[in-house]
Parts: structure tokens; C-alpha cells; sequence
């Protein structure tokens, strides 16, 4: 019977001591993971407050499921729908009721949910991988809810500034919301460049500089040169998606060890951007040529 009770005593002990020593595997590769992204996403004031309070605890579930949703939508159009979808957009998308268009603003819902919707294969890949990529790190450094009102804010902006600024013109892509990560990370890295690590610093705003020069490219050859056959689609919503980014989002993004809502930089952001959308509601419903 002792013998036993001592056997089973040290098989316990061994399968703690093994869990331990799991434990601080896994805390030790995620400490290098949370050090990596402080540098790429935090000036060197602010990097001590972060690694002492970094967790994986919540996840980045808005960039992720976000992703899954607009992947989602684009695997329903490009199989149930017209195969062309996979190389443009075409009549399975144009009558999706989640794209917008100038004769559907009346159901308010599309100014956001075409977000979900993509001209492309081209189209989608790009706009997930800039997600993806900057939006994780993002969101493990800011938390969901601030990286979601940066994201959402350059949406909702986007939709507004395509309807006023290119108001017979349909929208669809995530864009908007991904240029407004950009453009908040953007005003972060010029703020912040002497304590962003200066050589990184210079290579981050030449990424920067081609990611975005090379897809504002693209699209403008797509809406002024390239022959279409079918719909064209508005590119004003990198524009204003990525003003969106660099106001409300550098904001947001630089406060944090500190509460937003008490930043009066926060305030004038949001008072200028309520200003922007009760003109585009006073346009759309007034003034616009759609009408």
C-alpha cells in the first residue's frame, strides 16, 4: 500500500513539474511575441506599461471574425453565384443587398455592410492581408473595442465620402475600414519616429508609402482606365478611410496607457467627424444627383 501511495505521489508530482515547464514554454514564446509587437506598434515610453499587463487574454476575435465574415460572403458569391466573381464584379454581386449603391441608399444598412462585399479575388486578398497583418497586432496592443470604433469609423466614413464625392458610383471592399488602420498606425509611426526605433521607423513608413501607393494605383486605374464591362465601383473610400484612420484613429491608438474618452484631441476628432456625416446625410438626402 505504500508503495503504491509513493508511486502515485511522484507520477503526480512529474505531471505538474511537466505542466510547469509547459506553462513557461508557452509564457516565454508569448513574452517574445508581445516584445516583437510593442516595438513595430508602441513608442519606447510606452512599451514597459505594455508588456507588464500584455495577454492573449481576449484574443484579437474583431480582426478575425471580420475577416471570416467578408471571406465567408466572397466564397457564397464567387461558388453560388456567377463564377466571374472570382476575377470581377458581376450581376451576383451587384444585386447582393449588402453592396451600396447610389439607387439603394435608402436602406441605410449598405453604408456598412458592403464591407462584406469584394470586386474580386485580387480585391479580397489585398484587403485581408492588410487586416490581417496590422490589424492583429493592432488589436493585441489596443484591445478589440478601440481597434473596432477605428475600423467601423473609417467604414461608415468611407460610404459617406464615396456618396458625396462620387455619388453615382457603386462601393464595395473593406477599404475604408482598412485604410483607417493605416492611416492611424501611420500618424503613430510620424508622431512617434524617434522613439519608434528609427531604422524601423523609415522602413515602416516606405511599407507604408508602397502598400498604399501600389493599391490607390490599382484602383485608380480600375475606376478612370481600365475597360469595364459591367458596374464600376467608387475608390473615395481609401481616401476617406484613411483621413478617418489619422484623426479618430491616431487618437485612439496613441492613448494607450490612458482613457481616450479624456483626450480633448478625441473630442475635436469626433465633434469634426459628426460634422462630415450630418453633411452627408443633409447631401444624400437633399442635394445629391441620385436623387
Amino acid at each position: 500500500m505504500e508503495m503504491e501511495r509513493m508511486n502515485t505521489d511522484t507520477s503526480g508530482e512529474a505531471e505538474e513539474k511537466e505542466n510547469i515547464e509547459r506553462n513557461s514554454r508557452v509564457c516565454t514564446s508569448c513574452d517574445k511575441i508581445h516584445e516583437s509587437i510593442s516595438k513595430w506598434m508602441l513608442p519606447e515610453n510606452a512599451r514597459g506599461t505594455y508588456l507588464e499587463r500584455a495577454n492573449c487574454i481576449p484574443p484579437p476575435l474583431f480582426i478575425i471574425s471580420i475577416s471570416l465574415a467578408e471571406l465567408a460572403v466572397f466564397i457564397y458569391y464567387a461558388v453560388w453565384k456567377p463564377q466571374k466573381q472570382w476575377i470581377t464584379l458581376d450581376t451576383g454581386v451587384w444585386n447582393s443587398p449588402f453592396i451600396y449603391r447610389p439607387d439603394k441608399r435608402e436602406e441605410t444598412w449598405r453604408f456598412i455592410s458592403y464591407m462584406l462585399v469584394h470586386a474580386g479575388i485580387q480585391h479580397i486578398l489585398g484587403n485581408l492581408f492588410l487586416q490581417l497583418i496590422l490589424g492583429i497586432p493592432l488589436e493585441m496592443v489596443h484591445k478589440g473595442h478601440r481597434v473596432s470604433l477605428v475600423y467601423l469609423a473609417g467604414v461608415i466614413g468611407g460610404s459617406l465620402a464615396s456618396s458625396v464625392c462620387d455619388p453615382l458610383q457603386a462601393l464595395v471592399g473593406a477599404s475604408g475600414g482598412v485604410y483607417a488602420l493605416i492611416g492611424g498606425y501611420f500618424m503613430n509611426v510620424l508622431v512617434n519616429f524617434r522613439e519608434m526605433i528609427p531604422l524601423f521607423g523609415v522602413f515602416r513608413l516606405l511599407l507604408i508609402g508602397i502598400i498604399v501607393g501600389t493599391d490607390m494605383g490599382f484602383a485608380l486605374y480600375r475606376r478612370f482606365i481600365a475597360p469595364v464591362n459591367g458596374p464600376q465601383v467608387s475608390f473615395v473610400a481609401h481616401i476617406a478611410g484613411g483621413l478617418a484612420g489619422m484623426s479618430v484613429g491616431y487618437v485612439i491608438f496613441s492613448c494607450f496607457d490612458k482613457n481616450f474618452i479624456k483626450d480633448p484631441r478625441f473630442w475635436i476628432s469626433i465633434v469634426a467627424y459628426l460634422v462630415f456625416l450630418v453633411f452627408a446625410v443633409f447631401f444624400n438626402i437633399f442635394l445629391s444627383p441620385a436623387n
